[in-house]
């Protein structure tokens, strides 16, 4: 974890177990199927730049996304509805539903302080059915 400008916004470390076990699922495939492996290494290496290149933030009043030091993405906590970390023993996903849009990410980042993050600034008994 790490800590951005002010005391209450949290920048999530990045995570590359994604983007190195999709290249090492690749590999074997390269003698099975090689247009198969060559699209999930592709994919790996696409998440590989998104990991080095973004980074979320979450403040008191919104997630923010930003390409470097650029906020490319800002989403109001007033606006969501409900959210989800898909498939527990590996966290693989990170799904958000705002107002009028859903959003999907794969986990590029510290799962742990993401569902930490999550569960303090939007709790779960909050999000109930929505």
């Amino acid at each position: 974890m790490t800590t951005a400008s002010s005391d209450s916004t949290i920048e999530l470390a990045p995570s590359y177990a994604i983007p190195i076990g999709l290249g090492l699922v690749a590999v074997p495939l390269l003698f099975v199927q090689i247009w198969v492996s060559l699209a999930i290494a592709l994919f790996g290496l696409f998440l590989l730049i998104q990991t080095v290149m973004l980074r979320l933030r979450f403040t008191e009043t919104a997630l923010d996304i930003y390409r470097g030091e650029t906020l490319i993405r800002q989403f109001p906590y007033q606006d969501w509805q409900n959210w989800e970390i898909f498939w527990s023993p590996v966290p693989i996903l990170f799904y958000f539903k705002e107002v009028k849009s859903i959003h999907f990410l794969p986990i590029i980042f510290d799962p742990k302080m993401l569902r930490a993050c999550l569960e303090q600034r939007f709790p779960k008994n909050q999000n109930a059915d929505t």
